[in-house]
């Protein structure tokens, strides 16, 4: 009987909200999984947690240490996801929620992307390839050099070469155009990462770690080939290899959130070479 009652007394207006927030927590909760954002949420529960037994156990001290830090929750907050929180404004501000299939351009691109890679990795030529795929890129952009240009092997290898002016710093590629050249990406700071990873090695960690797009590195000492996706670098990448995991991510995410499956798969699969 209670719960007739209850259910009588539920508007469309209640179903809908629960809906709403239902979808915008499924949504925050793909975009800080696998993020340090999620490591901190964790932490934030254990000190919860520790707020109860502070109380329960008269422990008043560490209980006004706790209290004054929630008084400045949402400072905190803004402060630690400062990378998710402007991705996922990005993310709604840019994308819609049905996006189109890849074209037969962007798929042509990836192609000469792949090539390039191998070409320039045959020479032991450094290069930095950004790959811009929901969130934006163009904070970055302005800093380069603009070019606007279709992706070609030609083009890449020209800019890459080491007499070339812009060669140190990054390619930013947006579907089937290189928009920018020479850009300076943010360095990761993070603790777990390799010391023989170089500066170039952890500018593509470091703006995966803040956007959802994909670096591929080219180290100039040993010709090797990395692919970093959400702060997760894979290191000693063949051609075919590299070919599945953009054709994958560049396929799949149109479909999905995030990192598709299978390149899921394989990064867990073959392991964090950062760490």
């Amino acid at each position: 009987m209670f719960l007739l009652d209850l259910l009588r007394q539920i508007r469309w207006q209640d179903l809908l909200d629960i809906i709403i927030v239902s979808i915008i927590s499924y949504r925050i909760l793909l975009i800080i999984k696998g993020t340090k954002a999620a490591q901190m949420l964790a932490g934030l529960g254990i000190l919860l947690i520790a707020s109860f037994f502070s109380r329960y156990l008269q422990l008043y001290t560490i209980d006004w240490i706790i209290q004054s830090f929630w008084s400045q929750v949402v400072i905190v907050l803004i402060i630690l996801f400062q990378p998710e929180i402007r991705r996922a404004l990005a993310h709604m501000g840019e994308s819609s929620f049905l996006q189109g299939f890849t074209s037969a351009e962007e798929l042509k691109s990836l192609e000469e992307i792949v090539k390039v890679s191998v070409g320039l990795a045959n020479r032991k030529i450094g290069a930095l390839i950004v790959l811009e795929r929901d969130v934006s890129l163009k904070d970055y952009v302005e800093i380069g050099t603009p070019l606007d240009a279709k992706v070609t092997k030609e083009l890449l290898l020209s800019i890459f070469h080491p007499t070339s002016p812009i060669h140190d710093g990054a390619v930013v590629i947006r579907g089937n155009r290189v928009v920018a050249a020479g850009c300076f990406l943010p360095i990761t700071l993070g603790a777990d990462v390799s010391k023989t990873l170089g500066t170039r090695h952890r500018a593509g960690i470091g703006v995966t770690e803040e956007t959802d797009a994909v670096a591929i590195i080219v180290s100039e000492e040993t010709g090797t080939i990395s692919v970093a996706i959400h702060g997760k670098l894979q290191t000693h990448i063949d051609m075919g290899t590299l070919r599945d995991i953009l054709t994958d991510l560049f396929t799949e995410s149109k479909k999905t959130v995030g990192v598709p499956k299978k390149s899921q798969d394989f990064l867990g699969r073959r392991g964090s070479e950062n760490r």
